[in-house]
């Protein structure tokens, strides 16, 4: 389903793909509230539930992935479905006789007037947070998982920011109380704590390998990682934290996804929900995902901006996921 989801905006594809989704889509909703309805059983929201998600695990998820309803509501003399699809929660529609399903509703105010949403004509997103606690040395704490693809797309477009600010800010990576892709996730996490922990002038290297590769054991090398410290780092935290053993038994787990706590405390303090989560000076803050306009962004928090502030960093905002791609679209979307 997820790449339904990524074929309806792919700028590439709009014209073969999209569009006539699209369409479909906007005919489809115009005839369903513009014509006269014949009586037909209206479905119970249990029944919605069970039709729309046997349907999506039919048609549209891969081999191996399942997705579960997790709310179903009336909206528009609709059923609105929140779909946990895996490594997201996405928004479907659904006809209450159960005929019809709408895979994305189109926001027509939105699309006519893209700046309106915080949109730029040229497809990023523009910063919509001032902050206004500033302070000489701001203080940045980005809150991801290490396999979000949204998370990866923010971390891409911070790290040249990081480099051109280098120690006029702080930084502070940390990760959210759950892992919503499995095991790898977890031991992933455990490794980049341990190597902020210990040996934090690597991270950025490792960072840059990791978030273009998707590849931790072989990035360990080309940061120059000594693993002998780092696996001891391992041991002792999860010990501490009892990671995987949790996630081996299923304790502490939320919702369907293990829990991560070592961050805890933070997660609590922001009130953070979802990879990523921005915070500035104790301050969250939204705003586009490419480099430009980040580093307008964290320079909105200092008292007085430091010349590397001028510095120029990539406008194009990296797709999501690992890799060196980059997107037309806006980029919003979270894991939560």
């Amino acid at each position: 389903m997820k790449d339904l989801f990524k074929k309806l905006f792919a700028r590439d594809k709009f014209t073969k793909v999209t569009l006539p989704i699209i369409l479909i889509v906007v005919l489809a909703l115009i005839a369903w509230f513009s014509f006269p309805k014949t009586t037909t059983k209206e479905l119970s929201t249990e029944e919605a539930r069970v039709r729309a998600e046997e349907f999506i695990n039919k048609s549209l998820m891969q081999a191996g992935n399942k997705a579960t309803i997790k709310e179903v509501t009336s909206e528009y003399d609709l059923y609105k479905l929140k779909i946990d699809i895996v490594s997201e929660v996405v928004e479907s529609y659904l006809s209450k006789d159960g005929k019809l399903f709408f895979p994305q509703a189109l926001n027509i105010d939105e699309i006519n007037n893209p700046s309106q949403a915080g949109i730029t004509d040229d497809g990023a997103t523009t910063p919509v947070t001032e902050i206004t606690n500033k302070t000489d040395q701001p203080v940045i704490e980005l809150f991801v998982m290490s396999h979000c693809p949204y998370g990866t797309q923010m971390e891409k477009g911070l790290l040249p920011v990081l480099a051109a600010l280098g120690n006029k800010v702080k930084f502070d990576l940390k990760f959210n109380t759950y892992a919503m892709h499995g095991e790898k996730e977890l031991r992933e996490q455990l490794n980049q704590y341990c190597i902020i922990k210990e040996q934090s002038e690597k991270l950025s290297t490792y960072l840059a390998c990791f978030l273009e590769s998707g590849d931790g054991a072989a990035c360990l090398d080309t940061a120059s990682v000594n693993k002998t410290s780092l696996n001891a780092c391992v041991t002792k935290t999860d010990k501490q934290y009892k990671i995987i053993e949790n996630f081996t038994n299923k304790i502490g787990y939320q919702g369907s996804f293990p829990g991560f706590d070592i961050f805890k405390a933070d997660n609590e303090k922001y009130n953070v929900g979802g990879s990523p989560t921005l915070i500035i000076n104790g301050q969250e803050v939204s705003g586009g995902r490419d480099s430009a306009s980040l580093i307008k962004t964290v320079c909105g928090a200092f008292n007085e901006q430091p010349k590397e502030c001028e510095a120029t960093v990539p406008s194009t905002t990296p797709a999501p996921g690992f890799g060196s791609a980059t997107t037309d679209g806006a980029a919003d979307a979270s894991c939560n």
